[in-house]
């Protein structure tokens, strides 16, 4: 679950970890609604809350010199379309006096298995374009779950970044209390970019805030569970969590829909088509022991995501028998398969040879494929008609 700005700041605030005075203004609210208004310090930042990147280029962050600027800029962000999704918040902020930037990230790491911290002297950029082209700008080091953080982590960074020891001891503070928040709240991801060095007295402030919450874990965030019911979201991801499928955008434009039993099968689905320059447009997690009219239902929601000209499905029947999967298939294919749409299945395991054979004799608007690799072979040769 990723948090909205703001959510993220209210964490920051609780964490003790040191922002901008900022308040946030919902759609139907007016400015006057906001407490302290008044005393706010001008120049202010008012920025549109979607679950998105590249707000400033689209128009989503603005500067208001005067009270009456910023009532406009509120009126003119809540209810706007924004990159695909409606502003329904904004959030107003005092504009800081920054003289550097820096990247600061606690991530869970797959690879070595504990929680990493990312810092980057050179911050307020994507991090994934700093990745590209300064990579000798990133620091990587992990956390040992049982000490946590530690002076010397912080000693290293700065030392390896070439910055001042000036910084320990409020770097510090802040690193500790962005591991406290990272535990207890049960995040794959907490990020602050910018971490700004601000003013003369070069107070570290964090301007901007990204955080993801496991979604296994909301069971004991009741907070976020309750408000993931009322965040915007696009339809399709609210429409398959209702039947316990995970849906996944990926790219808006792409003409490829992705279903299958496990995220590591989407994941290989997607880079082995991405490899053959087809971008793909969502994918689907369908998890196990999915039955014919779940498998039906994620179909359709597929087909209907728009833009979408075939949905290549791989399945690994264990849990999920691939007899359902091929009921399930026949079902979306009768009944909720467009013009000009095809889908491709590859299924393998329990029940393999029912399935096949109940596929059988349908038109070529269903194509059967023995491994992942022919399926993609059959996208590609295809490719016209996407």
């Amino acid at each position: 679950m990723k948090l909205l700005e703001y959510q993220a700041i209210s964490l920051f605030n609780q964490y003790q970890i040191p922002t901008m005075k900022s308040a946030v203004l919902s759609h139907g609210e007016c400015f006057d609604d906001i407490a302290g208004a008044e005393d706010f310090r001008f120049p202010l930042v008012v920025k549109a809350q979607i679950a998105s990147g590249g707000r400033g280029k689209a128009g989503g962050i603005r500067f208001a010199q005067t009270m009456k600027d910023a009532r406009k800029h509120c009126r003119d962000l809540l209810g706007r379309e924004l990159l695909g999704y409606t502003v329904y918040q904004v959030l107003l902020t005092e504009k800081a006096d920054v003289r550097s930037e820096w990247y600061l990230s606690i991530i869970l790491d797959r690879v070595d298995k504990c929680p990493m911290i990312i810092f980057s002297p050179e911050g307020g950029m994507d991090i994934e374009e700093l990745a590209r082209t300064q990579p000798q700008k990133i620091l990587r080091l992990p956390i040992d779950p049982f000490i946590g953080v530690q002076p010397y982590t912080v000693s290293y960074l700065l030392a390896k970044s070439g910055l001042s020891p000036f910084y320990q001891d409020e770097l510090y503070k802040v690193i500790c209390r962005l591991y406290q928040l990272f535990l207890q709240q049960d995040a794959l991801l907490t990020e602050i970019n910018p971490l700004a060095v601000c003013g003369d007295d070069e107070r570290i402030i964090a301007l901007d805030g990204k955080v993801e919450i496991d979604d296994s874990a909301l069971y004991r965030q009741k907070v976020w569970l309750q408000a993931r019911e009322v965040m915007p979201e696009e339809d399709f991801v609210k429409e398959a969590r209702a039947f316990n499928f995970l849906y996944i955008p990926v790219e808006k434009t792409g003409p490829v829909a992705v279903i299958s039993n496990g995220s590591g099968m989407l994941m290989s689905c997607i880079d082995l088509i991405a490899k053959e320059g087809i971008q793909v447009s969502a994918a689907l997690d369908l998890g196990g022991g999915a039955t014919a009219d779940r498998i039906s239902q994620g179909l359709r929601i597929m087909l209907s995501t728009p833009g979408v000209k075939v949905v290549l499905i791989n399945i690994f029947g264990g849990i999920t028998r691939c007899d359902e999967v091929a009921q399930g298939v026949r079902d979306a294919v009768e009944n909720y398969l467009g013009k000009g749409q095809f889908v491709i299945v590859r299924m393998e395991g329990t029940n393999k040879e029912k399935g096949v054979a109940m596929l059988e004799g349908m038109d070529n608007s269903l194509l059967m494929a023995e491994d992942i690799r022919q399926s993609v072979d059959l996208l590609v040769e295809r490719r016209d008609l996407l």
